[in-house]
């Protein structure tokens, strides 16, 4: 009696959970399972922590000492220098911390440029406490990577695992190694939060965003996903957000990891303008579809001029790869090496066509052999430590410049007379001694003539401000 008494007062209750058992059935069936979770992740923290380093670096600066009255930056300088005597400098020495990971048993490090770029000392220390001193073999400023080499006096901690970047989805599982705020070796936990993420770091932004904490002091260190092998290095966060952090995905490391053993990284180059398509350019040229990107200029002597593109062609594919974005197609050319082969399928007034070219080498610090991306000489470099290149209509459009005359500073040597007058890479240069300069040829004649001088008065322009430096030969 009491159990037809008890039957009949749950009876609702027992029907739900009959219900309920078919659809966790299902989802069980589907492949959809809540006890996915990590009981923990202490196994994989102490399998992947041993390749992770910290990274101390040591910048020397010059700084002119404090004056009783407003310091003039530019002309009148030599003026006040004049009447009052030059100011004495002294030199500060700053440090910053990063984070990196052992990819070789050579000792070869992974990190960001932005941690090493400056650096006139870099000391990297292992989970053991065991500390070297680091050297530099090849940076990467526009992908913000840097590969740096110690020297072990013994065994090193056997090298971190380079995953594949490609194959990480959005919500698996990552774990996050490195060095927050200097506290030491740190490890967080979270998930994908998204792919492909183009936050305005660089003209190559590609990166997964997670939700693991990333923080000061973690920058170059290393994303593993759940087999603990690196999918990602940690690169930046939004200061203001919670929970979102970006990683550049170890697929680009590893497509550069050749050049920057070799010191230094070229890219392919076709010198072309582009921009996506909207709905309004399509119909205006004639377009069924908004697939491709729009050529708006063609540069002179080229490789896409010798291939016969033109202003107004639509590039719908590379290689037989579909094209769909203008970030996307800038990304694929200069992920390409010099001199390869490239097949484009183009629509030009409606008509598609196969077009060929063979990549040149991107405008940059090398000096090229018809002398058309001509560099400062070595003397010019090492004396006032600034290379600089044109503005081309690719640099201008990735950096929504307004104008194109001057030449653009691509590096400044830590230490040097450019780096005391505070230049920065992306400084316009549109001045030399009162002397307008147009592009890299007047440049480099001007500098010849100024060989002897041993101060130089700048005109440059940041952002949208415009003011005078001088440089000060050491």
């Amino acid at each position: 009696m009491q159990n037809t008494v008890f039957f009949k007062k749950n009876l609702p209750h027992i029907l739900f959970y009959i219900l309920l058992l078919p659809l966790v059935a299902g989802l069980t069936g589907a492949g959809i399972c809540f006890a996915q979770t990590p009981a923990s992740f202490a196994d994989l923290a102490e399998e992947v922590a041993h390749s992770v380093v910290n990274i101390s670096t040591t910048q020397a600066i010059q700084e002119r000492q404090t004056m009783p009255w407003p310091r003039s930056q530019g002309p009148f300088e030599e003026f006040f220098e004049k009447f009052f005597g030059d100011i004495p400098q002294q030199k500060r020495r700053t440090r910053a911390l990063g984070s990196g990971f052992i990819i070789d048993k050579e000792g070869h490090i992974f990190t960001n440029n932005h941690v090493v770029a400056k650096a006139s000392e870099i000391n990297v220390r292992l989970q053991n406490g065991e500390e070297y001193k680091a050297t530099i073999v090849g940076r990467d400023p526009k992908t913000d990577l840097a590969l740096i080499k110690i020297e072990a006096d013994g065994d090193l901690p056997p090298p971190a695992q380079l995953g594949d970047s490609t194959s990480i989805r959005v919500g698996d599982w990552t774990l996050a190694v490195g060095n927050p705020f200097g506290l030491g070796h740190t490890v967080t936990a979270g998930i994908i939060g998204a792919k492909s993420r183009i936050i305005g770091a660089g003209p190559y932004d590609d990166f997964l965003q997670t939700d693991a904490a990333i923080n000061p002091g973690n920058s170059g260190g290393p994303l593993f996903n759940k087999d603990g092998k690196v999918i990602g290095i940690s690169t930046a966060i939004v200061a203001e957000g919670q929970g979102i952090g970006f990683a550049i995905p170890v697929n680009i490391a590893k497509n550069l990891l050749p050049q920057l053993k070799q010191g230094k990284v070229t890219r392919g180059f076709l010198g072309i303008s582009i921009q996506d398509l909207t709905p309004e350019l399509a119909e205006s040229f004639g377009l069924k579809h908004e697939e491709g990107v729009l050529i708006a200029q063609v540069m002179d002597d080229t490789p896409a001029e010798k291939a016969g593109l033109k202003p107004g062609d639509v590039i719908t594919s590379v290689n037989g790869n579909a094209v769909e974005t203008a970030h996307d197609l800038s990304a694929r050319i200069a992920g390409m090496k010099p001199d390869t082969k490239v097949d484009m399928k183009v629509l030009r007034d409606g008509e598609e066509m196969t077009i060929s070219a063979e990549l040149g080498t991107m405008p940059g610090t090398d000096v090229s052999e018809d002398g058309g991306d001509q560099q400062p000489s070595d003397r010019q470099k090492q004396k006032w430590g600034l290379s600089v290149q044109d503005i081309t209509p690719e640099i201008s459009q990735q950096l929504k410049l307004k104008f194109d005359e001057g030449v653009i500073i691509m590096q400044v040597q830590p230490g040097s007379p450019a780096d005391n007058a505070g230049l920065q890479q992306g400084d316009i240069i549109r001045e030399v001694e009162r002397k307008e300069i147009s592009n890299m040829r007047e440049f480099l004649n001007t500098m010849q003539k100024l060989d002897d001088r041993e101060r130089l008065l700048l005109q440059i322009q940041r952002n949208d401000r415009i003011f005078y430096v001088v440089l000060q030969s050491s």
